[in-house]
């Protein structure tokens, strides 16, 4: 494969400077062609259309503070691609237009990909895409395209592949090396802007340089280079299916081994020197208690989560978490927040409330929530995606983490006696500070320890640290915020939409389920056209069509809002949908393709299985598969299942900590399922007694479905053939827990039902 290292002669530049056009924004990009008259015209009116108190992103302005450059992205609405609309480098967005350009001129094309609230994307901005040096060499010698991962993570997908292929690692920002064909013939990460920079050997500008002379003074070991690491990507992204579904519970055992074998007993979650939220499947390991008794499983997963929620990784003023740590303690963050990070870990803190009944894990789950209403909640009923690492200092420069982190001077300004006291003992928050001379709030030990050293009485303790994180988030408001990206994406709203259901039926808060029902309203009313999921909502339009994974986490989305709220529609929703995916999306021979057969291929159609982030869209559409025949009895879904899992065979045999996610499935499968069907007489409410017992059981591995005799009963059982022949027995609430179809007696007790939903067989 193609080297960056051999210095090559640098080629004369291909672009030649056209007459400048200097009416309004639309001037010369330095090395660049000009724009054509209509691509100028689009700008302008753009720029006249735009929004008031507007601030361009970058150094380069004129004298009346308009912007000096301005490029093909200002008329994209993602929030990422318009921080770069003010670049001197001459970006186009992905598409036909610029690999066509790519093959008009015979350039290589430069792919970079990245997102809104990425650290280091920001830096490389900085020090290579607004330097007018740098973007000039790439205006003349190549065609540059920018791409948000958030987006379009099938091209994030197929390309972070290769650079992880050439370089053994992967992250943002990305940087591949294109021919105009789309196939890859080099790629890295973040790369300092010059040699010797952060003490880099060899910087952007020398690689772009070299690997521009290799395109066009090697052809044909480019062409070589591209053609393997495509063989290799097909390979890797797209691979054989097995004979068998061979994931078993030895497999699951295999994973929990591996955790332990590799558990960081001081700080929980994996050794390293980061630390993600995603860095262990934690619901696996609480499945693996549940099924085998292994405590070693449960103290894995809860003192994680108890680390997690100490640390600075966690935003102790306003609740939610940060990406990842970038130390073994989880105290210093980098500081972007993802809706999904924190959607995944309410799901996660609520599972291990129901298996410990510890008050602490419902509380944090009721934190983080509180943080996505009240802070990324959009007026019409989706979420936002993110919000940046960066804000603004004092000296007007962006700096990361200042928007959350404290000094005792700070402190001291609105908090004050044993308030002031609690807090600065409670947070560790010193003179020297722990981040850069300012202190990352931390917890750093129990609060009635500390309120024991200060002689406050622990519940006036509790109540002294409520009313001042709620102060310290008011006086945190009035600093310079973090940028927020504003784009409502279908899979990570799904995911969302979960979390709030989740809660609502855990912690019996009908307002939670009130918030999931309005943000579903929103995706199925602006995120979808016909019977087709878009994936993105930016600048009041949906765009770009959806992917496996807005599918399957709506799916089981929906599935979840049904359980929280008994609505027929939400399960009408999901059979719909997943009609779609076995329509567009399902490969015959097993498992689903990350794009639909109307999508764009990309090199090869990726069968994503692995875990990142987030849960591959395969991992989730399994448990969507076995939930579904459970509910409907319809043989079809079991058959999927089976087909799938031979599809990941091959992985699940040979690196099953990199699909734990998948596990999830093959647990629910290894068990028997509850099937618990409960008639009210009238409404929702009156099966409270049960939900009650309901919540504090873990029972992962099961259907819910509540229902109510005179509201929409036919609806219901023709979804869920188990409910017809059920009734409230003497006009009261009547529960009937069923394993493959059989039920035990109905029962009006909800003592006996407990036992029932906790008997094992």
């Amino acid at each position: 494969m193609l080297a960056v290292g051999v210095l090559l002669a640098v080629p004369s530049a291909l672009a030649t400077d056209s007459k400048a056009q200097t009416s309004g924004i639309v001037s010369q990009l330095p090395g660049a062609e000009a724009f054509d008259a209509a691509l100028a015209s689009d700008l302008e009116t753009a720029w006249r259309n735009r929004a008031s108190g507007y601030e361009p992103r970058t150094r380069h302005l004129n004298t009346d503070g308009e912007p000096k450059y301005t490029n093909r992205l200002y008329l994209e609405p993602s929030p990422y691609l318009q921080q770069h609309a003010h670049n001197p480098t001459n970006w186009y967005p992905w598409g036909d237009e610029a690999f066509d350009t790519a093959r008009r001129l015979n350039r290589p094309v430069l792919l970079s990909v990245g997102y809104s609230t990425c650290h280091w994307c920001h830096v490389m901005e900085e020090e290579s895409f607004e330097d007018e040096e740098i973007a000039r060499y790439i205006n003349e010698h190549y065609v540059a395209i920018k791409v948000d991962r958030e987006e379009r993570p099938d091209v994030d997908a197929v390309y972070m592949t290769v650079v992880q292929m050439l370089t053994g690692q992967g992250g943002w920002p990305m940087t591949v090396w294109l021919t105009p064909t789309r196939e890859a013939y080099s790629g890295a990460t973040y790369v300092p802007a010059r040699d010797g920079d952060r003490g880099a050997r060899i910087g952007f500008l020398t690689m772009l340089q070299r690997l521009r002379a290799a395109y066009d003074q090697e052809p044909d070991q480019v062409t070589a280079a591209a053609a393997e690491i495509t063989r290799q990507l097909t390979a890797r992204l797209a691979p054989a299916p097995g004979e068998t579904a061979g994931a078993d519970a030895t497999t699951i055992d295999e994973v929990s081994a591996f955790y332990d074998a590799q558990f960081d007993e001081q700080f929980g979650g994996l050794r390293g020197t980061q630390k993600f939220p995603s860095g262990m499947s934690l619901r696996l390991l609480l499945r693996q208690h549940r099924r085998t008794g292994d405590a070693r499983a449960l103290d894995m997963a809860t003192q994680t989560l108890e680390r997690m929620a100490a640390g600075g990784m966690y935003d102790q003023v306003g609740g939610g978490i940060h990406r990842y740590a970038t130390d073994a303690r989880w105290l210093v963050p980098h500081f972007e927040k993802m809706l999904y990070d924190n959607a995944l870990l309410v799901t996660a803190y609520l599972e291990a409330y129901q298996v410990t009944q510890r008050d602490e894990f419902a509380a944090i789950a009721r934190d983080i929530l509180r943080y996505l209403e009240r802070d990324m909640s959009a007026a019409e009923g989706g979420f936002y995606a993110a919000t940046d690492a960066d804000s603004l200092g004092s000296g007007g420069e962006r700096e990361e983490g200042q928007y959350f982190t404290w000094t005792p001077d700070e402190l001291a300004a609105v908090l004050d006696g044993p308030t002031l006291a609690l807090v600065t003992l409670y947070y560790g928050v010193t003179t020297e500070g722990n981040f850069d001379g300012r202190t990352i709030l931390h917890q750093t030990r129990p609060l009635a320890d500390v309120a024991a050293e200060l002689d406050i009485e622990a519940g006036e303790a509790r109540r002294l640290l409520d009313a001042a994180r709620d102060t310290l988030y008011r006086a945190r408001a009035d600093r310079p915020a973090p940028l927020r990206d504003d784009k409502i994406l279908t899979s990570w709203n799904a995911l969302a939409i979960s979390a709030f259901a989740q809660a609502s039926l855990a912690l019996g808060d009908a307002g939670y389920a009130e918030r999931a029902t309005h943000a579903a309203d929103f995706v199925l009313s602006r995120l979808k056209d016909g019977d087709r999921l878009f994936r993105s909502y930016a600048g009041g339009e949906a765009r770009v069509p959806g992917y496996l994974e807005d599918y399957a986490f709506l799916i089981a989305a929906l599935l979840d809002l049904y359980e929280a709220t008994s609505e027929p529609r939400w399960m009408e929703e999901a059979l719909a949908l997943d009609g779609v995916l076995a329509a567009r999306f399902e490969d015959p021979a097993g498992g689903f393709f990350r794009t639909s057969d109307e999508h764009q291929s990309i090199l090869t159609r990726e069968k994503p299985g692995y875990d990142a982030a987030q849960p591959s869209g395969n991992s989730v559409q399994l448990l969507n598969l076995v939930r579904l025949h459970e509910f409907t009895t319809d043989d079809t879904y079991r058959q999927r299942t089976e087909r799938a899992l031979r599809a990941f065979d091959v992985g699940l045999s040979q690196a099953p900590v990199a699909m734990a996610e998948m596990l999830l499935a093959v647990d629910f499968r290894l068990d028997t399922p509850k099937e618990i069907i409960i008639i009210t007489p009238d409404s929702r409410a009156t099966a409270e007694p049960f939900l009650a017992e309901l919540r504090a059981t873990f029972l992962p591995n099961r259907i819910l479905s509540v229902v109510g005799e005179a509201d929409r009963f036919d609806a219901h059982a023709a979804l869920v053939p188990l409910v017809e022949g059920k009734f409230a027995r003497d006009g009261v609430a009547t529960a009937y827990v069923c394993e493959n179809r059989l039920c035990e007696l109905p029962t009006t007790d909800p003592a006996v039902f407990a036992q029932q939903i906790r008997s094992r067989r």
